[in-house]
């Protein structure tokens, strides 16, 4: 195993479970002992996890996994819920997008989208994350907005005020939203708060807003509000997702959709 998908699969496991220790790791990934250690050093001088004696834990609550690690969790679910969002939007809108891998999915799912081949443009794609810009300018029937701001390493998005000049003077149909929770009490967040505060506006700029989010995400909180949950229209969730949580949504006005 190489050492990026060793790292990439411990972060995997760290996210998942908190704290892992040096054998257990060593164990999971059949390397040596060894090996981890020096693995969980080198991820803690990134800043990406914290040493402890004999293994490591995640930061804390406000932990945010970089966005090159996240690609392979809940694939399929991801892959669904996509598939489900981009069936929301019809061809000739003007479409926003903040980061993250499911928005990401959800992009690469209308550019395979047959009624989208051809267009003038088929679609307007208004975006502040550079890697979803990058994959969709190569779509001659697509036209790419991107925002200004700096480059967040860990999402790919661009943040801060220099974006705010460029959503102020647009509209949009309609906002496809990734979270790193949605409640219904407390709203969409992020874990950081520059990305929450261009995601809110990119969300203010549309007529409706899509949230693109797993199970996992839902009824959790994050440190930096987004919108609250009367701001939403849709939700667009997995399968594994209870009965009990759909109807809250619904209650709060949010059409829920299981994908």
């Amino acid at each position: 195993m190489s050492r990026d998908a060793r790292w990439k699969t411990l972060l995997e496991l760290l996210v998942e479970q908190g704290r892992l220790d040096v054998e257990e790791a060593a164990a999971a990934l059949d390397v040596s002992a060894a090996t981890i250690r020096r693995d969980f050093d080198q991820l803690a001088e990134q800043q990406m996890l914290v040493r402890t004696r004999g293994g490591a834990v995640v930061h804390g609550v406000s932990y945010e996994l970089p966005l090159r690690y996240k690609t392979s969790r809940r694939a399929a679910e991801k892959q669904r819920i996509s598939a489900a969002v981009a069936g929301l939007i019809s061809p000739g809108e003007a479409v926003g997008f903040t980061g993250g891998t499911t928005t990401t999915e959800v992009a690469r799912a209308l550019a395979a989208r047959p009624d989208l081949a051809t267009g003038s443009p088929a679609l307007t794609i208004v975006t502040n994350a550079l890697n979803i810009a990058n994959e969709l300018a190569i779509r001659p029937q697509f036209k790419i907005v991107v925002t200004g701001g700096v480059a967040r390493p860990q999402s790919y998005e661009l943040i801060g005020p220099l974006a705010d000049g460029v959503l102020s003077q647009i509209t949009m149909d309609v906002a496809v939203l990734g979270v790193d929770a949605f409640d219904v009490v407390h709203g969409a967040a992020a874990h950081d708060e520059d990305e929450a505060a261009i995601n809110r506006l990119l969300c203010e700029r549309a007529q409706r807003v899509v949230v693109a989010a797993d199970s996992t995400k839902l009824a959790a909180r994050a440190f930096a509000r987004i919108c609250g949950t009367d701001q939403v229209d849709t939700l667009v969730t997995d399968a594994a997702v209870s009965d009990e949580t759909v109807a809250r949504f619904e209650e709060a006005g949010v059409a829920v959709v299981r994908a």
